[in-house]
């Protein structure tokens, strides 16, 4: 008996393999394009044909374009015939901070979540090796520190992204092999988008010089320094375990001493279980030299609405007054 074409046979070998892993139940957000219209059915295979259960689609309406609603139906039923269920179109109004690529996603990714604040679960969405490479290449040009070059995680809080070692062409090749009608966003061909002009300018431009393959080699970076990182962070939560580092006080004894990257690792990570937002490189370079360069300066402003401060050789937290 024959198999399913290769590509569909790929996808579903990467639902597979991160499946057991995720919080149920599951959200497959769609945009009707070849990448998340290819995860969505095969999730919605994988789930039927190993008992997980149904799976439920999501669909966004972001009223930027005339037929955006008839868009958002039309995805909707197409979830529907693969399977899904139950499949909603989530209406949102986009605003205008940090332009309209960041706040269309801002809005996107806020009316995803609501739902799984309210029932639990995660949302599958359908980020490619492509899209890592893309956040790769945005995380060097920013400038914003290891992180960002470490590019998405399969698993990340409520989101699950199995296809992140998937190329977008094969996405392309199972929709073409399932008969799936794929929509392709005009938006997706915009240079006004960075994300676009990566695409489309950046990524052939680097695969000419260097010879192919270029995607596949950032995300590959992407996932080694993923690794590093992850066992700074863990050594990082081992000092502050045992230098008694909760509350609002973190001992600066002894930090001064930790090689910068773990120093720098143990700040971001205390400054965040404090709920301090938006934390750059910036601030913690601030915070940094209240450790390594102290010679009584005054407290520094951090995002949120905090202050910190150095006093009797421990750093405070305070809000700001």
């Amino acid at each position: 008996m024959a198999g399913p074409p290769a590509a569909v046979a790929a996808i579903r070998r990467a639902v597979r393999a991160s499946i057991r892993d995720v919080h149920f139940p599951i959200r497959v957000a769609c945009s009707g394009g070849a990448d998340s219209l290819a995860l969505a059915a095969a999730v919605s295979f994988v789930a039927r044909r190993d008992g997980y259960g149904s799976v439920c689609g999501l669909t966004v309406d972001h009223g930027l374009q005339p037929d955006s609603a008839q868009r958002a139906a039309t995805t909707a039923t197409i979830l529907s015939d693969i399977g899904l269920d139950p499949v909603h179109v989530l209406t949102v109004e986009v605003g205008t901070e940090g332009g309209p690529e960041a706040a269309a996603r801002t809005a996107r990714y806020e009316a995803l979540k609501a739902g799984v604040w309210l029932q639990g679960g995660c949302v599958a969405l359908g980020h490619t090796l492509d899209d890592q490479a893309e956040t790769v290449l945005l995380g060097l040009g920013r400038g914003s520190g290891p992180r960002s070059i470490a590019g998405m995680q399969t698993h990340q809080g409520v989101w699950w992204r199995p296809l992140l070692e998937v190329p977008r062409a094969t996405t392309v090749k199972a929709c073409e092999a399932l008969g799936l009608p794929v929509w392709d966003d005009p938006h997706n061909h915009d240079p006004a988008y960075r994300r676009v002009r990566l695409r489309h300018e950046v990524l052939p431009l680097l695969d000419d010089v260097l010879g192919g393959g270029t995607s596949a080699a950032l995300a590959r970076t992407a996932t080694l320094l993923r690794a590093d990182l992850d066992a700074l962070d863990t050594l990082a939560e081992q000092w502050q375990t045992e230098h008694h580092a909760t509350g609002e006080i973190l001992p600066a004894a002894g930090l001064a001493e930790l090689p910068a990257a773990l120093r720098q690792r143990v700040i971001r990570l205390w400054l965040i279980c404090r709920a301090v937002p938006e934390l750059g490189s910036v601030h913690l370079d601030e915070v940094g030299r209240l450790i390594t360069g102290w010679h009584g300066q005054g407290p520094i402003d951090l995002p949120g609405g905090f202050s910190l401060s150095r006093t009797s050789g421990t750093l405070t937290l305070k809000t700001r007054t």
